[in-house]
């Protein structure tokens, strides 16, 4: 099977589940619950989650299936995966328990450790994302598709950065990280995955992410970042990788649209 096969049954799927999610968002009628990370889900995150891995199931029956909200499965077992989806079905539930509107569903292929394919759709615009290496990156807004770069800066030191942060970070956390804070402009947005395709996009040069984030955050965010033309790494500007420990949780992360600057002169750490 190749990607572009299933492309587009797959943008059919997260756009079932966002809808369902949007419908419980706007009913306001949602159950809310906290996991044993004290991390909170809500009835939207587990009537996705059985949407997605239901019908992933029926279009691939032979690629396991690793969600955020069945991710107790060992190494031992994963390790065994050369590809595999990785799905977060409501990526930023705490914006849509608070009403942002700033959430989304995240579906990822993975393959031989790295992102091949990935999908996230925004249920309150009806925005998609998506990506395949080597055949680009898109954003589809209606009857409306068109590829989308990150934007590409020139210079040792650019003058003028658009940070984009979330609207739950304490900026100055994240601005402590970059040597020139005063030159930045703060994009703010909720959603880990947003957020980068705010950078895919060209809407932000770059992302910080500190603190816990699982890898089902990632996937499909850094194939569409890599094929947009930059780069999601963690801090210390290696590449991420995904089903190779124990623990699902990422390193602090930075997502960035030119990957000609010099990161290692632009953080402070």
């Amino acid at each position: 099977m190749k990607p572009e096969d299933v492309i587009e049954q797959v943008i059919d799927i997260a756009t079932e589940a966002g809808q369902t999610i949007r419908d419980i968002y706007l009913k306001g009628n949602f159950k809310r619950e906290m996991k044993a990370d004290n991390t909170p889900v809500t009835s939207a995150d587990l009537a996705a989650h059985d949407i997605i891995c239901r019908q992933l199931a029926e279009l691939t029956p032979d690629i396991p299936i690793l969600s955020e909200e069945a991710a107790d499965i060992p190494l031992s077992v994963r390790e065994t995966w050369k590809r595999y989806w990785l799905v977060d079905p409501l990526d930023g539930t705490g914006e849509f328990i608070a009403g942002s509107g700033d959430f989304s569903v995240i579906i990822a292929l993975v393959e031989h450790n790295r992102p091949i394919m990935g999908v996230v759709y925004v249920p309150m615009t009806k925005v998609c994302y998506y990506a395949i290496a080597g055949l680009g990156a898109y954003k589809r807004d209606g009857k409306n598709e068109l590829r989308i770069t990150s934007k590409q800066l020139t210079g040792d030191e650019p003058e003028h950065l658009r940070l984009a942060v979330s609207r739950r970070q304490d900026p100055q956390s994240v601005l402590k990280l970059l040597n020139k804070p005063n030159h930045c402009e703060l994009v703010v947005m909720g959603g880990a995955a947003l957020k980068s395709c705010l950078v895919a996009e060209g809407r932000a040069d770059c992302y910080v992410r500190l603190g816990p984030t699982g890898e089902w955050d990632t996937g499909a965010a850094q194939i569409i970042i890599e094929e947009a033309g930059g780069a999601l790494i963690d801090i210390n500007l290696q590449p991420m990788t995904y089903n190779e420990r124990e623990t699902l949780e990422n390193p602090n992360f930075i997502v960035v649209g030119s990957t000609n600057l010099p990161w290692d002169m632009l953080l402070t750490n």
